[in-house]
């Protein structure tokens, strides 16, 4: 049955540890009829030929997000894994290959270190940062023998290589810390697949490697979708977004370009609590780190965050995107999937709520991401206390830290929006 009550525990599907359960934060999502994204009305999209109609979906999806049972799939074709008007047999060719494509990528990676494949995970060094093999590189025999990965003495490693091989005890480490109090990941064959997936694109994404966060971003993937190649590029996709966040040198942090827009946001819609945070020290926003980087999957429950992204993602959807991603071979952010012709009002219907605001007022480039919005949205809502209590940086980090499981998602996309739309008024139009 689809819906038991109003009250459904959609904690269900993802149960948490009996000892854990004091200690998450409460679910305030519920799949409602009439707006939650069903089974039925998923199924009834589909043409005779599998092309989807999108529009319909994204509609649905915005008043009340996904039921659990469809999840993994809806989120395949809102992070541009799949064209909606591409047809069964097109997914499926796509799917085969995508599958090929991870299996050859996890085979170079698995000779490499033959954990990887095995349903096990490294959390011990396996070399030292000058590229020598570790002199303890794991905690016992039988895993040393699991790991195979040490080189001959006079074996060099590739630069590359060294690297990749450094971050793998790292991704495991957060692996282990990951979600760890739903019952899901009580079983290591479910770590390991997590393990997997990240180690993989640590290898293929050259530039970015592996960086903590990853693993929060990855972790529902792994759980929505059962093959493990299917959830890798699920995944990648997801980064298509988020790569920037990750991206850091030794001058400039990943998402410094989204606190710089948070900044003008603020100082647009709220002056004087900008002024207040300037005067504070707090400038740069750097409190919003967190919330930012990994899109506040750790303010909310595992459901509500679930609940937040996707229907962030369906506000924010490009109909262009998967056009733009299979064009690109090599793994790059998603800001140029824009597309910068006349769209008709039909045309329009085929974007999210969010990104048609943005293609209509001619401002989608300057405007950043919803996810800016969204903590533009808790600062506001929070000015009075902000500009009353606080009177130094740990005032403002301890008055926002209060939002962690006492933050409702739908208001918290409302307020966004809310935010968003005294923003275009305020802000100077482009010329």
């Amino acid at each position: 049955m689809f819906f038991s009550s109003a009250t459904e525990e959609l904690d269900a599907y993802y149960p948490i540890r009996p000892e854990c359960q004091a200690d998450v934060p409460v679910t305030r999502f519920k799949a409602r009829v009439g707006k939650t994204l069903s089974p039925r009305r998923w199924n009834a999209a589909f043409s005779q030929d599998g092309c989807v109609d999108f529009a319909g979906v994204l509609r649905r999806i915005q008043k009340g997000g996904i039921h659990p049972t469809i999840k993994g799939v809806v989120w395949e074709f809102l992070l541009g894994c799949y064209d909606p008007n591409s047809t069964n047999d097109e997914r499926n060719e796509i799917r085969e290959r995508r599958r090929e494509q991870y299996a050859a990528w996890k085979a170079v990676c698995q000779k490499m270190v033959p954990a990887i494949g095995s349903g096990k995970l490294i959390t011990t060094p396996l070399n030292s940062e000058d590229g020598e093999p570790a002199q303890d590189s794991s905690s016992d025999a039988s895993e040393q023998n699991c790991n195979g990965a040490i080189p001959n003495e006079n074996e060099s490693l590739d630069p590359r290589e060294a690297q990749w091989k450094l971050n793998l005890p790292q991704i495991g480490l957060d692996v282990v810390r990951t979600d760890r109090t739903l019952v899901f990941y009580e079983e290591e064959a479910n770590r390991a697949k997590l393990w997997d997936v990240l180690s993989v694109y640590a290898w293929v994404d050259k530039d970015i490697g592996y960086v903590q966060g990853m693993n929060d971003i990855c972790s529902p993937m792994v759980i929505l979708l059962e093959h493990e190649a299917d959830a890798f590029w699920c995944f990648e996709r997801a980064m298509r977004r988020l790569r920037d966040n990750f991206k850091c040198t030794t001058s400039a942090m990943g998402v410094q370009s989204q606190l710089g827009t948070l900044s003008q946001v603020i100082k647009a819609v709220d002056p004087k609590l900008h002024q207040h945070l300037e005067d504070l020290d707090g400038g740069e926003y750097l409190f919003a780190i967190r919330m930012l980087m990994v899109v506040f999957r750790r303010e909310f429950s595992f459901v509500d965050a679930m609940y937040l992204w996707e229907v962030m993602w369906a506000m924010e959807y490009n109909p262009h995107i998967f056009a733009q991603y299979e064009e690109s071979s090599e793994l790059t952010s998603a800001s140029g999937n824009r597309n910068d012709g006349k769209v008709s009002s039909k045309q329009l219907k085929q974007y999210g709520k969010f990104e048609r605001v943005n293609m209509k007022t001619g401002t989608q480039e300057q405007q950043g991401a919803l996810a800016v919005f969204l903590v533009a949205g808790v600062l506001e809502k929070r000015n009075k206390r902000l500009l009353k209590e606080a009177q130094g940086m740990d005032d403002v980090v301890q008055i926002l830290g209060e939002i962690t499981g006492n933050l409702d998602a739908k208001k918290a996309l409302k307020e966004a929006l809310k935010v968003h739309k005294k923003y275009l008024s305020k802000a100077k139009k482009p010329q």
